[in-house]
């Protein structure tokens, strides 16, 4: 599976991602990886309290569960997830109107508390199947970008039509993750559109959880968004020294193109991330201060909250990538173990591009 290799290069250590989610119980397999967690505004009053357990697992889970048997690993272990936890808006009653209150309710100032953090990495979980983000999500987010993070969110598994993702992935600077199935296939129902920019894999998940047998099967775009992110924290690991500006574009140099020879796609964007390529053969990593997607410009001069810039094209897109064996010697499906087995193996894909889709977030007993 090749986890290992990656880990020689590679565990994340010293890079604190900041997730954005409902919830994080420390389960056995999160021992000493979590840091800094805080509740803000509804946090509590999700279905799923624990929601971002799974979440937190796939990124930095360290393999050792009740009594120290093997469990599941996170694809970055030796890095930390720092848990704001907000709410998810769903009460069983209201409108979209009120669920978007109680969610920003919380959103806003947990993208602000990230900004100001030692955090590196934010992955959002909790996202709004609005067409247009508030004034007060869109001035948090542009101040954690003036801060130099680096933020994923997924583009929604209830999308309001197609052509569209969620807020807050769609805002400018934020990395939009779509999510691709074992077979390398885009998640039906999942977002789609120009603001989806990467894809990873977000269907049969295996991972710790919070209660059951303590390991379940997730899917959806917030599982990706945090397998991005943990990519993320193994290539900064490997090159702390980096803007995130370079280590985004290292991940779209070694990105799994769509099979189509297309340089983006509506469905996968720029393709899949591949940490192992990255790791190996990062490429160009580009200049500090110019971001490598076209909807967001460095602000200047330093960073201040205040409303994204206008957007303005920087840097070219990344090459397609060629949808055959790359040039780490894999084929485009490649597998990097998550989850662990009865035989204490993992089972996680991450693989170049293809296309079809997902529902909302889904947490079951593996």
């Amino acid at each position: 599976m090749h986890a290992e290799e990656i880990w020689e290069r590679s565990t994340g250590k010293g890079v604190t991602v900041a997730l954005i989610d409902t919830g994080v119980k420390e389960v056995p397999e999160l021992a000493g990886r979590l840091v800094g967690e805080m509740d803000f505004p509804g946090a509590g009053t999700a279905s799923r309290k624990d929601g971002g357990t799974a979440a937190a697992a796939v990124i930095a889970g360290n393999g050792k569960g009740p009594g120290g048997q093997a469990s599941a690993y996170g694809l970055a272990p030796g890095a930390k997830v720092m848990p704001l936890n907000i709410s998810d808006g769903y009460t069983g009653k209201g409108s979209l109107a009120d669920q978007e209150k109680a969610v920003n309710a919380g959103l806003v100032p947990a993208l602000r508390h990230a900004a100001d953090s030692d955090a590196r990495i934010i992955s959002v979980s909790v996202s709004l199947p609005v067409y247009e983000a508030s004034t007060e999500v869109s001035e948090a987010v542009a101040y954690a970008m003036a801060k130099g993070k680096l933020i994923f969110a997924g583009v929604g598994d209830t999308v309001l039509d197609e052509g569209n993702v969620e807020v807050p992935a769609k805002l400018p600077g934020v990395v939009g993750v779509a999510a691709i199935d074992r077979n390398v296939t885009w998640i039906k129902g999942t977002g789609v559109g120009p603001h989806v920019d990467l894809a990873a894999p977000g269907a049969d998940i295996i991972s710790a959880c919070a209660g059951g047998t303590g390991l379940c099967r997730s899917k959806g775009t917030a599982i990706a968004s945090a397998v991005a992110a943990a990519s993320a924290a193994l290539v900064w690991s490997a090159h702390p020294n980096w803007t995130r500006n370079q280590v985004l574009q290292v991940l779209l140099n070694t990105i799994g193109g769509p099979v189509g020879g297309e340089v983006r796609s509506d469905y996968i964007g720029y393709g899949v991330v591949r940490p192992r390529r990255a790791l190996n053969t990062p490429g160009d990593p580009g200049p500090p201060n110019v971001f490598p997607l076209e909807d967001y410009a460095e602000p200047t001069p330093s960073p201040t909250p205040t409303p994204a810039p206008s957007v303005t094209p920087s840097a070219a897109a990344p090459a397609p990538v060629a949808s055959g064996p790359g040039g780490d010697g894999h084929s485009t499906g490649f597998w990097i173990a998550l989850g662990v087995c009865a035989a204490g193996l993992l089972g996680m894909a991450v693989g170049t591009p293809l296309l079809i889709a997902d529902h909302r977030r889904g947490r079951q007993p593996a």
